[in-house]
């Protein structure tokens, strides 16, 4: 690439959702308000829209499966969907009863699972089609779920989190399904299971939860909340490492008065070779953190409008930042030009942690 940072040709037309590289390439899925999802070609400057997949509703999240051929789809039609990227059919794979917010695919226990605002985790088990997807009831309704090789973390209202055994997630809901027991072709309203997490845990944030995202190392997990707070904290139930856990304040600019203006942490992804996070906020900056340091690394010049999405490649050589109006302005609608997609190249140390020299 002749510069580090591009911006992709052909943008959503309204606000962004979602956006996920390819496992293995650099193809990038974006998911829009506008009813659509857009598959990229990153791997060479300025992009190119590789095609467009039409749904019925504003679509919330998106992720790939094993390989850069399937993806998964979800959104305000209440559908979770399997998506074929290369010939463009979409299959049903079961339907919620309210949008869904949040979707994410184990490649290690071929389970795809979605969480809805009917307050409910569908679990579907990919790699036997005869099994029927199967629903886990939540005490509040998820905001975001996040996974590593072992765990799914899934935040809540009324700061309420649930950590859940991916091995036992599978295996239960598996043998509680079963090919006698399918779901209605008119409805594919998955089959009720009862399945206790691993922990329940209430969050370090006080105020409403936006995004989780797990470590790459399995160890633990970052959570942001709409006040411009990032809390890390780690799986190990032990005194000692719960004594580790913190919080510390972001996304936070100063007025013309001197007075702070607090944004929302509206997104974080961690980087999949360093283990260090980006964390994108309302007031327009993506800034990388090295949680084991507790230090931020650094901050990206600003953006023009509210960061609502941000992704590594799989190789953790290139950062993808969407950018879409989050009203913290207080104007409504979506201008033209003003929801974009910026790829950006990584120096060798740029995401390095302080903690890794």
């Amino acid at each position: 690439m002749a510069t580090p940072q591009y911006e992709l040709s052909d943008p959503p037309s309204d606000a962004i959702s979602a956006i996920k590289f390819a496992p293995a390439s650099l193809q990038l899925l974006v998911a829009s308000w506008d009813k659509n999802v857009y598959l990229y070609d990153t791997s060479e400057s300025g992009g190119r829209l590789l095609r467009t997949y039409q749904h019925r509703a504003p679509v919330l999240d998106v992720c790939f499966g094993d390989n850069d051929e399937d993806a998964y789809t979800t959104g305000l039609d209440w559908d979770v969907r399997r998506l074929n990227l290369s010939g463009g059919d979409q299959t049903v794979l079961s339907s919620h009863t309210a949008g869904v917010k949040s979707l994410v695919y184990s490649s290690q226990h071929q389970i795809l699972v979605s969480a809805s605002w009917d307050s409910t985790l569908n679990i579907h088990h990919l790699s036997s089609a005869s099994s029927p997807p199967t629903s886990i009831a939540l005490p509040s309704k998820p905001f975001s779920i996040s996974l590593t090789a072992t765990k799914l973390v899934v935040a809540m209202a009324s700061r309420a989190l649930h950590i859940y055994d991916l091995a036992s997630l599978a295996s239960s809901s598996s043998s509680s399904s079963s090919p006698s027991q399918p779901t209605d072709p008119q409805t594919r309203t998955a089959i009720p299971v009862s399945i206790e997490p691993w922990q329940r845990r209430e969050s370090s944030l006080k105020f409403m939860t936006r995004a989780v995202a797990c470590m790459p190392n399995d160890a633990g997990y970052a959570s942001s909340s709409i006040e411009g707070r990032v809390a890390v904290e780690w799986f190990d139930p032990s005194p000692e490492s719960q004594a580790r856990k913190y919080a510390f304040k972001c996304h936070r600019q100063a007025n013309e008065q001197g007075i702070d203006v607090v944004y929302p942490v509206n997104a974080l992804a961690f980087h999949p070779v360093h283990g260090t996070f980006a964390s994108g906020g309302g007031d327009g900056f993506v800034a990388l953190w090295d949680g084991v340091a507790k230090r931020r690394i650094r901050q990206y010049q600003r953006y023009t409008s509210s960061v609502s999405a941000v992704a590594f490649s799989g190789d953790g050589k290139f950062l993808a930042v969407a950018i879409s109006p989050g009203f913290e302005d207080g104007r409504e609608g979506v201008g033209e030009g003003v929801v974009k997609v910026f790829i950006r190249e990584l120096g060798e140390n740029e995401a390095k942690g302080k903690s890794m020299k």
